[in-house]
């Protein structure tokens, strides 16, 4: 690419794009698996033909194997290929039938439709009449989703044909190997963001009650939160990133907790400061540095939350507890998380 000035007076090279690691071709399909996806092996009385092609979008990869029928498993207790690079594969057969079977369940996926893989422990992939299926291998770090999530989600059909995922590989296939690798990272990383959210949709429609390891982790959100009220950046996102989940599945979570995190976040630190007003009525601190010791930024806020559940100022509350000692309840909450609407206390006399 040829050089241009940036400006008259001070010639600048101009900035080349980098192309994306060339495609790399296999004819060995069951090795190329093994070395671009997952261990795996194939049956003894068979040996897939065909060629397996490598295009990379940062850090993500997009295998498309055209062969002839194709078996192959992953045996229990194999190792990945190195220590570390856990990862999940979103597969789409172009045309015939694909059957997966992980975790207990099987499951065919059409030609058009999307599944998905746990790479890291035991499945079985079948292609009986063989054909073309395109595979999008997805670091699992990336995804930020937790364990609970992941396992309802493979084995089973997530994407139909006229799904975005399901539409979005074979363009991706055409492309990968013409992009610049800043568009390819990029659009590894949106790629990586539609897997997540298809991973979040079936934890959220799996049947039957959240299962045990949901209630443990919205318990740990709601210690941690207890644990940073008084960090002023403390926010859905930040808790989303300290469990290592996207802040659209944090989300998720507590719409069956009836409260928003940003809502219980707001909650907890009035109670807290509620507390320390009462407790220590007879010292003074200013109502300013409590509300600033458990993360509010402004008084003027802090009022307006303060008066939301409690019903009065916090300044009236503080006398309350100084000369009555009787003081209002939380107001409960409405279907949204909010404090319901109040009637005022009346001011203590005097």
């Amino acid at each position: 690419m040829s050089a241009r000035s940036a400006t008259a007076e001070s010639p600048q090279p101009e900035a080349e794009s980098v192309p994306e690691p060339a495609p790399e071709s296999s004819a060995d399909v069951a090795a190329a698996f093994s070395r671009w996806l997952a261990p795996v092996a194939e049956p003894s009385d068979g040996r897939a033909r065909g060629r397996v092609t490598l295009h990379h979008l940062g850090y993500v990869r997009l295998l498309a194997c055209d062969t002839g029928p194709l078996r192959l498993t992953r045996r229990p207790g194999t190792a990945t290929a190195r220590p570390g690079e856990d990862a999940v594969a979103l597969l789409l057969p172009r045309e015939g039938t694909l059957r997966l079977a992980q975790h207990g369940r099987a499951t065919s996926v059409a030609g058009g439709e999307a599944a998905l893989l746990d790479l890291r422990t035991a499945f079985s992939l079948d292609r009986p009449d063989g054909g073309r299926l395109l595979a999008l291998r997805v670091p699992l770090h990336a995804l930020h989703v937790p364990a609970t999530a992941l396992r309802p989600a493979t084995a089973r059909v997530l994407a139909r044909p006229a799904c975005p995922a399901a539409e979005l590989l074979p363009h991706l296939e055409a492309s990968a190997g013409l992009l610049p690798a800043e568009v390819g990272e990029r659009l590894g990383g949106f790629v990586t963001d539609l897997v997540a959210a298809l991973v979040e949709d079936a934890a959220e429609d799996e049947d039957g009650p959240p299962p045990s390891g949901r209630h443990q982790l919205t318990g740990a959100i709601r210690r941690y939160i207890d644990q940073h009220l008084s960090d002023p950046g403390l926010s859905a996102e930040r808790v989303a990133a300290a469990h290592l989940i996207s802040t659209r599945y944090l989300h998720r979570l507590f719409e069956s907790e009836g409260i928003t995190v940003g809502r219980l976040i707001q909650l907890r630190r009035v109670e807290r400061c509620a507390q320390e007003l009462t407790r220590r009525a007879r010292v003074s601190p200013s109502v300013a540095v409590v509300a600033a010791r458990w993360g509010f930024g402004s008084a003027a806020h802090f009022s307006r939350a303060f008066k939301a559940v409690y019903g009065c100022p916090p300044q009236q509350w503080r006398r309350m507890a100084a000369r009555t000692g009787e003081l209002p309840a939380p107001a409960p909450l409405d279907a949204g998380g909010s404090p319901t609407p109040r009637t005022p206390v009346p001011p203590v006399a005097g």
